[in-house]
């Protein structure tokens, strides 16, 4: 599977000619790589169920405060149905984010994958270790690096500006 894809992801290895430095280079790329497709894959799971999301939310808002009200009037029965209703919407709620939060995650394994294939035997060479690292080592290392980075700077890209990351993060979101 990975022959055709080796002279191009090899060629993220061969930047400076440096190996120390290309290895290190080479592996914050595979990770970039990796979390940029992550979020294309979430953003393309809020598109398709962002309407659905949006009504889980309102559900779990209506519930909630219905249980709240009949709770502060004393009305047991309601309050108990009521949070019973709140509870399993909040299921579906913390489920669905779940889901969404796997889809971004799911390129790793991938990644993982190539990695081990190519920097198994002999490490990925990386500065202050010239030898060779473990593979899974660095690339998670990398992975982590490169998230908290997009997550903080992906707001500010063309692309991401206009997504958005929770679905009833919009004006016009049914919260009734």
């Amino acid at each position: 599977m990975w022959d055709s894809l080796d002279p191009y992801l090899l060629l993220l290895y061969g930047f400076t000619g440096v190996e120390v430095l290309d290895g290190l280079i080479g592996t914050v790329l595979v990770a970039l790589l990796t979390t940029i497709i992550g979020e294309f894959t979430t953003y393309i799971g809020l598109r398709v169920n962002g309407k659905h999301l949006d009504k889980l939310q309102s559900d779990l808002k209506k519930y909630g405060d219905l249980s709240k009200i009949a709770m502060e009037k004393g009305d047991e029965p309601s309050y108990k149905a009521l949070n019973r209703q709140a509870n399993d919407a909040f299921g579906k709620v913390f489920f669905n984010r779940f889901g969404l939060s796997a889809a971004s995650l799911w390129p790793a394994f991938f990644a993982l994958d190539w990695l081990q294939h190519q920097f198994m035997a002999s490490g990925i060479p990386i500065p202050f270790y010239p030898s060779g690292a473990d593979y899974l080592v660095v690339f998670l290392l990398c992975y982590i690096a490169v998230r908290i980075v997009c997550s903080r700077v992906k707001k500010r890209l063309p692309y991401f500006s206009n997504t958005r990351s929770n679905p009833s993060d919009e004006k016009n979101s049914p919260v009734e």
